[in-house]
């Protein structure tokens, strides 16, 4: 949060046009229903109240120093450059690992109704963020909080899918279904940690609906389309693409 003002003063005294704060869909808390920007906000970590503290700071800050400032609230990022962010890092990086190292890849079980696997967020793809990011810096009056999500969950099994026949692309293998993984072991499911139990989100989905109004109307990518490219981008580097074994 006090990184968040030192900048915040900084951009007022260089004389930025606009301040864009990363703020997260983790300041809703749980919700079963898709969220929009006028939700309640709940957080259930010291991270998400401490990204909400910093929307309430940037919001007056914007108002006393007359910067237009914009928050945006990310919901479940994947894609490049995401490797130092350790166990942090999306599944779709841990998947790919899995897979190259053990032939399989693991998901936690189902909790809380959901079947194994079948937990829902909204994946969004971070090339899609830079889109967006390109789009507000082109569009200096656009300000405000904003959810950046596709509109769509989508499950971990999804993920998972996506992220092996990537891998099975490569390896000039056929693509299978989900019901195939499973039996093949190929998809393995593992059980829930109990530090995880009260503290894991089962659902998200972002409203989408105020950045539309705000006029950015590019499409955003699938799990399967944005986690078949970032994959395969992963696996270029790791020298395991068809061009390298070719």
């Amino acid at each position: 949060v006090l990184g968040s003002v030192n900048v915040l003063q900084a951009a007022r005294d260089a004389g930025a046009r606009k301040v864009v704060l990363s703020s997260s869909c983790a300041v809703y808390g749980e919700s079963p229903d898709a969220v929009d920007e006028e939700s309640t906000t709940q957080p259930t970590s010291p991270y998400a109240a401490s990204k909400l503290a910093m929307e309430h700071v940037a919001s007056l800050l914007s108002t006393v120093f007359k910067l237009p400032t914009i928050c945006l609230r990310y919901f479940n990022v994947y894609g490049d450059r995401e490797q130092h962010k350790g166990r942090m890092a999306s599944v779709a990086y841990h998947f790919t690992n899995q897979y190259l190292d053990k032939g399989h890849v693991k998901l936690f079980e189902g909790i809380e109704g959901y079947e194994n696997g079948a937990q829902l967020r909204d994946f969004v793809s971070v090339e899609d963020v830079v889109d967006l990011n390109l789009f507000l810096f082109d569009n200096p009056s656009v300000s405000g909080i904003y959810n950046v999500g596709t509109g769509r969950c989508q499950s971990f099994n999804d993920m998972a899918v996506a992220t092996v026949n990537r891998c099975r692309l490569e390896e000039g293998k056929e693509p299978l279904d989900l019901e195939t993984l499973q039996q093949e072991k190929i998809i393995r499911y593992i059980d829930f940690p109990d530090k995880l139990r009260g503290k894991y989100q089962s659902f998200t989905e972002a409203d989408i609906s105020a950045l539309r109004a705000a006029g950015y109307s590019k499409d955003f990518l699938t799990v399967e389309e944005g986690v078949s490219r970032y994959v395969g981008r992963l696996l270029e580097k790791s020298g395991k693409n068809n061009d390298a074994v070719d």
